[in-house]
């Protein structure tokens, strides 16, 4: 008998116009955690939903345990021990961490219509210990941070003790710490026979925990390797179907002659605390240090999306008010929000018209009217200069991966033209081919005199891409560190200990 105890054999899917999967093969063993690799858009998401019923596949087979399988709803996967943890969080914002674990599996006593409270807190509070998660069973959840929502996420699929998980980008908000409960739990759940499929971009992380990998490209099949004998490189290569060499492409140093922004003594009570700093023109500005730092609070500080107690910003020299939103835009400065989805994005608009919002007053007449021409052809012009995967100008933003959706956000920067870029976790979901596009273009922002504060909780990006590093720590700068000083070490050090 094989030990492959689920196969998925040449699955094809079609949408409209579009050829999502095909002929495309999979197995998963007892025991291992399966990483499932590939750039936005190959079709990891879309073969795993087939896996867990959302989807059903136009051509090929699954076989589970031996027996050939089909799946009419996320439910009928469920039942076979089948569970997927989405990129996107599937909870109940006004239910407690409770009521979104056990929904639709409620404990009831002698199988009747009456609940078993203390039956279930107990099992709940049983697996928020083996995650080593510090959250009360009856918090709400729309009172937890991203991190801790995607935790509970985490914690409902164990709940069901599943004999597939599926784990997808399940680190993308979690810190260093939560990231080593996950490991822990996901090497018990292997020691347990669970077999995990495993999506993420981050490769080195994957290689703490991955037994194989599979390579997806273009909606096809590429390679599965073993993961601790194949070289990143060469997974990057399989991925992209081209050498990307480093991954951090080098430009000359910024000279800092001339200084664009000047915070001195910001201050918002119980968030900043007495911030300090200046960022020139022509410099990557890194901003480090662990989540609650402050390092997305001093961002919106910046743009005036929160106000402030107190403390100067000079921009060019001069003393600056920005009370506001509109006045930050107003004065040069652009914000790359962490949360597109949320904060970036009218989903349910075109690509068209996300990248034009608020341009448009530069592309109308004396009239107010739109030049909806000039407007198309700019908005074609951003989709191909930052390969912006769409079929078409007029396809909603909501029915693009994440790593385009987040393009869509700097192209309407880029048609701003704004002096002073924020870009909160700019690569946050995105693949690798993705990523080494929006470094090249950060540096071709550079190199035209624009500057860039960069946010991301990915040391080696920020020791990458970044001229200067500030690293921050309980709302305040606890160091700095230059390029040439700077390493993971040294800004982990700042990042965690009191001085």
């Amino acid at each position: 008998m094989s030990d492959h105890f689920l196969q998925m054999n040449n699955i094809t899917k079609r949408f409209p116009g579009v050829l999502a999967l095909s002929n495309v093969s999979f197995n998963l063993r007892r025991g291992e955690v399966h990483a499932l690799l590939g750039e936005n858009g190959a079709g990891k998401s879309t073969l795993m939903k087939i896996l867990s019923g959302v989807y059903r596949p136009d051509e090929g087979e699954i076989i589970f345990e031996g027996n050939k399988v089909k799946f009419d709803s996320p439910l009928d996967a469920q039942k076979l021990g089948i569970t997927i943890i989405h990129q996107e969080f599937n909870l109940f914002p006004d239910l407690t961490v409770e009521e979104n674990i056990y929904i639709g599996r409620e404990f009831c006593k002698n199988n009747r219509w009456r609940l078993d409270v203390p039956a279930q807190r107990a099992s709940v509070k049983e697996i928020l210990a083996k995650l080593n998660l510090k959250i009360k069973p009856e918090t709400r959840v729309s009172d937890l941070t991203v991190a801790q929502q995607q935790m509970v996420e985490i914690a409902k699929a164990i709940s069901v003790n599943a004999k597939v998980l599926v784990m997808d980008e399940p680190t993308a908000a979690l810190t260093e710490s939560e990231i080593d409960s996950l490991f822990r739990v996901t090497r018990l759940l292997k020691e347990q026979g669970t077999g995990v499929v495993y999506i993420s971009h981050r490769l080195e992380e994957l290689a703490l925990i991955a037994d194989r990998a599979t390579v997806m490209r273009d909606g096809q099949y590429i390679d599965t390797v073993d993961y601790e004998t194949v070289q990143i490189s060469d997974l990057i290569t399989k991925m992209v179907g081209r050498k990307l060499g480093d991954i951090y492409p080098r430009r000359p140093p910024f000279t800092a002659d001339k200084k664009v922004l000047e915070v001195k003594n910001l201050q918002r009570k119980g968030v900043l605390h007495d911030i300090n700093f200046s960022l020139h023109q022509g410099e990557v500005l890194g901003l480090s240090g662990l989540m609650g730092a402050g390092r997305t609070e001093l961002a919106r500080a910046l743009f005036g999306a929160d106000p402030i107690d107190s403390g100067e910003i000079w921009l060019n020299g001069e003393l600056t008010k920005i009370g506001d939103v509109h006045q930050a835009i107003e004065k040069g400065i652009g914000y790359l929000t962490e949360d597109r989805k949320k904060e970036g994005l009218a989903l349910g608009l075109s690509v068209e018209l996300n990248i034009m919002l608020g341009n448009f007053p530069e592309y109308s007449d004396k009239f107010g009217i739109v030049k909806e021409k000039q407007c198309e052809e700019t908005s074609q012009k951003l989709v191909n200069a930052l390969r912006i995967k769409t079929p078409h100008l007029q396809q909603a933003a909501l029915n693009l991966s994440g790593g385009n959706q987040q393009k869509i956000i700097i192209a309407r920067w880029v048609c701003k033209d704004t002096d002073i870029l924020i870009f909160d976790e700019p690569t946050r979901g995105i693949d690798v081919g993705a990523k080494l596009e929006i470094y090249e273009l950060m540096n071709r922002l550079v190199a035209k005199g624009k500057s860039i504060i960069m946010i991301s909780s990915e040391l080696p990006e920020i020791l990458g891409m970044c001229d200067r590093i500030l690293v921050m720590r309980s709302g305040h700068i606890a160091g700095e560190l230059n390029q040439a000083n700077a390493s993971q070490e040294s800004i982990m050090k700042y990042a965690t200990l009191e001085d």
